[in-house]
């Protein structure tokens, strides 16, 4: 069984590493059409403790002269994708806030 507090920090870590999947795909969008720009790309992992890990990684693959190696309908889903996680996981966290409130209430009286 999982405690209230395991599963808040599951949904901090999750929001954690939408964080970083947003903040990747951002410079993607940033940048383009920028000369030698490796485009970015984020992989979700499951953490021995619990949670999720995030790893924002170079693609190996510069953008030269006017063509880009970033996919912008690609990167405006992943924008997408990483606000409803990020909302899901807040929702979660929220959720487990309440929760210790009612038991601190049932504790005191």
């Amino acid at each position: 069984m999982m405690t209230i507090t395991a599963a808040m920090n599951n949904a901090a870590s999750g929001m954690f590493a939408q964080q970083s999947r947003l903040a990747a795909t951002a410079d993607n969008i940033a940048n383009a059409l920028s000369t030698g720009y490796d485009r970015r790309d984020t992989r979700f992992a499951t953490s021995s403790a619990g949670g999720v890990t995030a790893t924002v990684k170079s693609t190996q693959s510069q953008t030269v002269g006017e063509t880009s190696n970033v996919d912008l309908g690609e990167d405006m889903l992943s924008l997408v994708e990483a606000e409803i996680s990020f909302k899901a996981n807040a929702s979660a966290f929220e959720t487990g806030a309440d929760l210790w409130d009612v038991l601190m209430s049932i504790k005191r009286d």
